[in-house]
């Protein structure tokens, strides 16, 4: 997933940095006044400010449902945790149970013996 966003970063400056170099150039070579100039400027900035804001947006959106996807996805494992410590714990218990009857049979057993 890191190869991704890092993907996608550098897809993102590469866009910001192609189209500021592409608008200086078409700027500096294209014939006109300086208002219409400074007029194409603005508006590209506009252009670029926006599919900057889009991008960010995006990024943005994409890392809150990564965050959404990890924290269900840890929920779930605390879950199966608590699930499997149960379990352990019953069968510790079980086992324990056991021991202590087979023990007191035992008692019993030799106390049985010695009386006979």
């Amino acid at each position: 997933m890191s190869d991704k966003s890092g993907e996608f970063g550098a897809f993102v400056a590469g866009f910001l940095v192609g189209g500021l170099v592409g608008a200086a150039t078409a700027l500096l070579m294209a014939p006109q006044s300086g208002e219409e100039t400074r007029a194409i400027i603005t508006e590209k900035s506009i252009e670029l400010k926006d599919a900057a804001s889009t991008a960010a947006e995006d990024a943005i959106a994409r890392a809150e449902a990564a965050a959404a996807e990890a924290r269900a996805y840890a929920e779930d494992m605390r879950v199966k945790a608590e699930e499997a410590i149960a379990k352990i714990q019953k069968t510790q218990t079980e086992a324990v149970e056991e021991i202590e009857e087979a023990a007191e049979e035992a008692v019993e057993e030799v106390e049985a013996a010695e009386e006979a």
